[in-house]
């Protein structure tokens, strides 16, 4: 049975440890919480009270890594105020521990956030376009990534994830309580968490199950994004009418530039097929 080791199991991290174990999978999971522990077991995860800061890390953190190939970090900054978290620090202090373990392989979440916005309306993002961040998040995002993947000592995949939606995430709910929405005309860039959970399973499944006819290289960068981009006005309205909630106004006089990110990356190379919004 092969184990994985999951930092992070929140809004993303339990579901994913949830289908891991329903898959065949025995999961290391953590928390900063000790009361979620018992939840974390419950659904068949050996939990770990784990927090990593940015001068020491508190847990068992040599158990939690141990004889695990595979590490999902889903732990995202927490940046309320400009500069409030060095998260390149923290990851960086996590980094030695990794090293001295079995972990071969980490897959890394981070976000769009780091292509910052665009000048022009509807800009094509790819993997291959620079990160431009404009936000203390994005930026130290960049840095993370760029950390993790120049190590020698293992191999990581970034994931980028635009907007997340789903269990309890729904943006619609949120914007038809504002009284008038702004920018209608930019193009959403969603993934839900469904496809979330299955794209990480579908790079954990090429990882480990390689051959000479079908070779996976390890160290790569996604765009996780839904491949469906319907302006903010058009999807709002539709979700509200769905919903049967009171549908949103837009300030049609504040018109913004946005990007559009691409996902043609990973449907050709992971062989993915999204699901709906």
């Amino acid at each position: 049975m092969k184990q994985i080791s999951i930092l992070g199991c929140g809004w993303l991290g339990l579901p994913l440890a949830k289908s891991l174990i329903g898959n065949g999978f025995s999961v290391h999971g953590s928390t900063t919480s000790p009361e979620k522990i018992s939840v974390l077991e419950n659904i068949g995860i050996q939990a770990f009270q784990i927090e990593i800061g940015e001068s020491q890390i508190k847990g068992e953190i040599n158990l939690f890594l141990d004889n695990s190939e595979i590490l999902i970090i889903d732990i995202p900054p927490k940046l309320r105020n400009e500069g409030s978290e060095n998260f390149v620090q923290k990851i960086q202090n996590l980094i030695p521990f990794i090293e001295k373990s079995a972990v071969e392989k980490v897959i890394f979440i981070s976000s769009t956030s780091v292509y910052g916005d665009s000048a022009v309306s509807n800009f094509i993002v790819t993997e291959e376009t620079k990160p431009n961040p404009i936000t203390e998040s994005g930026k130290q995002l960049v840095a993370t990534e760029i950390l993790l993947q120049k190590n020698p000592n293992f191999k990581t995949t970034v994931l980028r994830f635009g907007g997340l939606i789903g269990e309890d995430r729904d943006p619609t709910r949120v914007l038809v309580g504002k009284k008038i929405i702004e920018n209608p005309d930019l193009p959403i860039n969603f993934i839900h968490q469904k496809d979330c959970i299955g794209i990480i399973e579908k790079i954990i499944e090429l990882g480990l199950n390689q051959t000479e006819t079908i070779p996976w290289d390890w160290q790569q960068t996604f765009n996780v994004v839904n491949p469906f981009h319907p302006t903010r006005k058009h999807y709002y309205t539709q979700k509200a009418l769905e919903l049967n909630l009171l549908l949103p106004e837009f300030d049609e006089k504040k018109l913004g530039t946005g990007k559009i990110v691409s996902s043609d990356k990973i449907e050709n190379i992971l062989n993915y097929k999204f699901g709906s919004l």
